[in-house]
C-alpha cells in the first residue's frame, strides 16, 4: 500500500512558478510511475505528466511543456512538479498518482487528496 501526500500548492501570479512534491509511504515508491493530474471546476481530471519508475522516462503533456518538468527523488519518496510561467488556465486541483506508467487515470491504483494551485491573473 502507498498513500500519497501533495504538498506546495497555493496562490500566484501569472508568470511566477511553484513546485508542488508529493511524499509517498511505503517501500514500494521505487517500483510505481508517478504521474500528475488536474482537476479544474466543472472540468475533467486531465493528465499532466509522467515519470517513469526510475526517473528516466518522462513524458508532459503538450499544454504545459515547456513551462512544467516532473522529477522523482526514490531516496526522499518524493516526487515533484515544477511550474513555471504559470498561466490562469493552470489554475485546478493538482494531483499525484502511482502506478501504471501512461496518461490514463485507471492505470494509477494510488491517489493523493489533492493540492489547489491558484494563478491570478
Amino acid at each position: 500500500q502507498v498513500q500519497l501526500a501533495e504538498s506546495g500548492g497555493g496562490l500566484v501570479q501569472a508568470g511566477g512558478s511553484l513546485r508542488l512534491s508529493c511524499a509517498a509511504s511505503g517501500r514500494t515508491f521505487s517500483s510505481y510511475a508517478m504521474a500528475w493530474f488536474r482537476q479544474a471546476p466543472g472540468k475533467e481530471r486531465e493528465f499532466v505528466a509522467v515519470i517513469g519508475s526510475s526517473g528516466r522516462n518522462t513524458y508532459i503533456v503538450n499544454s504545459v511543456k515547456g513551462r512544467f518538468t516532473i522529477s522523482r527523488d526514490n531516496a526522499k519518496n518524493t516526487v515533484y512538479l515544477q511550474m513555471n510561467s504559470l498561466k490562469s488556465e493552470d489554475t485546478a486541483v493538482y494531483y499525484c498518482a502511482g502506478g501504471q506508467y501512461g496518461m490514463r487515470p485507471t492505470g494509477y491504483a494510488y491517489w493523493g487528496q489533492g493540492t489547489q494551485v491558484t494563478v491570478s491573473s
